[in-house]
């Protein structure tokens, strides 16, 4: 009786899916090349701007440090009051809820904080805020 032995199936690597994926891959790239060839087609003057205004993040508060005498500053850079208001203006035309802190002396006259407030409302900033600390227990 003879006995019947079963073949060995040998193994084979199944490309189609691999083919599938580089086609894909190459029209892909065809028709993303087409598109880009279009836009080039156009002769249009592109308008320029003066400044680069990023429009993903948001502008960092501008913080107003006035001390006892009532000089202004902003970065440590001294100002009148015609020239922070110039500045605000300028802040809010970029970017329209620009955030205003204003940080007073302690012990320094109120009149100086309310007329950085008169400023902002002037300059239409509606965000602004003044600092303060947390008073420590003695």
């Amino acid at each position: 009786m003879p006995l019947k032995t079963e073949s060995i199936e040998e193994t084979n690597l199944n490309l189609t899916p691999m083919i599938d994926i580089v086609f894909l891959l190459i029209i892909f790239f065809m028709v993303g090349t087409q598109f880009s060839e279009m836009e080039r087609q156009f002769d249009i003057q592109l308008p320029t701007v003066d400044r680069n205004l990023t429009l993903t993040s948001l502008p960092d508060p501008l913080i107003v440090n006035i001390d006892g005498e009532g000089q202004v500053k902003i970065n440590n850079k001294s100002m009148s009051l015609e020239q922070l208001q110039v500045r605000l203006i300028t802040a809010q035309r970029n970017y329209a809820d620009q955030i205003v802190l204003i940080r007073g002396q302690g012990a320094g006259p109120y009149q100086h904080v309310m007329d950085i407030i008169e400023i902002c409302q002037q300059a239409k900033i509606k965000n602004v805020s003044l600092a303060n600390r947390v008073k420590t227990s003695r």
